[in-house]
């Protein structure tokens, strides 16, 4: 078998990637699980959660461009790191704050850093698996998020319940501290790690598209954002983004509020419906990534596995709009919908993170990655400016808030057809870009 004969120390790099995306969602979905807790202590409405969340969305954003672009400058181990240290530090400064705008200061300062993790993570998997794994790859680290989201109802409720919501922060937060030490003994470049045997190196780089993709960073040449944005390559991903990316904030942030208002469920109670909407999407996270690398192993074009794949994501989500109508029969059938839709998001989003490994170089990836998150998080701020804080607080204020979760189902449900339609549109074919 050949997996063997050439070693898989590249699934060790991948499951360390994997460790930093489910401490990366763990400590942002903290907040949304303490929601009644920091809304009782600091007489907070629903916009005030929501201008929080949006200062999160802004921060994140310019994060993610300057992110992707250090990142590549400095490289994957480095930049990494940085950034782990960086977002592990403002998680825990949530536990020493005492007022709302301090809550906006620190949560700015977590979305800056934590926007390194995804062009790090989509960086490493190019340096580190060949074209037809890295969907799987991304896939399987990808569903870290999803683990994140299923061990925070399991444990912040209960750490809240037992010391106070300030060591919920603490605690979850020190976590990263442990994933920094890892890192930094068992990371090496493929070229440089004693653990890589010639075979797996040279099957990682099976399919450098030139000489250029094995550069060390200084020795790379720099390519500007403008040049990059010139390509309709960089725009079918980024608006993939925009449109897409909102929709998976929209459950982090809103799903602990939609089952305590619509069912009134707290404090622990959530715990359990919350972790199987993110167990559900860990399923999807992994097997969206196993059916394309399948059809390219049977001889399909990479394009066309991957397009393919993510046409089926996108239908799998639109039964979501119904997800209220459901609820209305009983709780789990909303619940049930809403962790399709989240599991085929997260399938949705391993090959859509993959499609920048497929179009462009190694050297440009994490700076494309970065320029994708950012436009999803502005995404994600358009959505709650134009949704969510103004109907939310409208519709509660006069005991209808049901409606305003229709509009967003609907909204949900949408567009990740919309996404494909314009991605297929720019990039039928989804031709690689030759920057040399």
């Amino acid at each position: 078998m050949r997996e063997e004969k050439v070693g898989n120390y590249r699934w060790v790099i991948c499951s360390l990637v994997f460790f930093a995306t489910t401490v990366n969602y763990l400590d942002r979905a903290v907040i949304s699980l303490l929601k009644s807790d920091l809304t009782k202590e600091f007489k907070w409405n629903d916009g005030d959660y929501a201008n929080i969340e949006i200062a999160f969305k802004i921060a994140y954003s310019i994060g993610l461009l300057a992110a992707g672009r250090i990142i590549d400058k400095i490289g994957t181990k480095l930049g990494y790191f940085l950034s782990t240290l960086l977002w592990s530090i403002s998680a825990v400064c949530h536990a020493f704050v005492g007022s709302t705008f301090g809550f906006g200061v620190v949560r700015s300062a977590l979305g800056i850093s934590e926007a390194g993790n995804f062009p790090a993570a989509i960086k490493t998997v190019a340096e580190w698996f060949p074209k037809k794994e890295r969907a799987f790859a991304t896939g399987i680290f990808n569903s870290g998020a999803n683990v994140g989201a299923i061990v925070a109802p399991l444990t912040v409720p209960f750490i809240a319940v037992t010391w106070g919501w300030r060591w919920a922060f603490i605690i979850t937060g020190s976590i990263g501290f442990i994933w920094l030490v890892l890192w930094q003994v068992i990371y090496r470049a493929p070229s440089k790690h004693s653990k890589v045997s010639k075979a797996e190196l040279d099957y990682i780089n099976s399919d450098h598209d030139s000489q250029a993709e094995i550069l060390q960073p200084a020795e790379q040449k720099k390519i500007s954002w403008g040049k990059l944005l010139s390509f309709k390559q960089t725009w079918a991903f980024v608006i993939g983004k925009f449109l897409t990316d909102p929709i998976w904030w929209f459950y982090l942030f809103w799903l602990p509020d939609f089952l305590e208002s619509q069912y009134n469920l707290k404090g622990t109670a959530i715990a359990i419906p919350v972790a199987l909407v993110y167990t559900m999407s860990t399923f999807g996270s992994v097997g969206g990534g196993w059916l394309p690398m399948n059809l390219i192993k049977n001889n399909w074009p990479v394009f066309k596995a991957r397009k393919t794949s993510m046409f089926i994501y996108a239908l799998a989500v639109i039964p979501i709009i119904f997800a209220q109508i459901l609820g209305g029969i009983n709780m789990w059938l909303a619940v049930i919908v809403i962790g399709i839709a989240a599991s085929a998001h997260q399938a949705w989003s391993a090959n859509i993170f993959t499609t920048v490994s497929d179009m462009f170089p190694k050297r440009t990836v994490g700076s494309v990655t970065g320029l994708g998150g950012m436009f999803g998080s502005i995404g994600g701020v358009f959505l709650s400016l134009a949704v969510q804080k103004n109907l939310f607080v409208y519709y509660r204020s006069i005991h209808k808030i049901e409606i305003a979760y229709y509009i967003m189902f609907f909204v949900c449900g949408s567009a990740y057809i919309l996404a494909w339609l314009i991605m297929h549109f720019l990039v039928p074919k989804m031709k690689p870009i030759e920057l040399d």
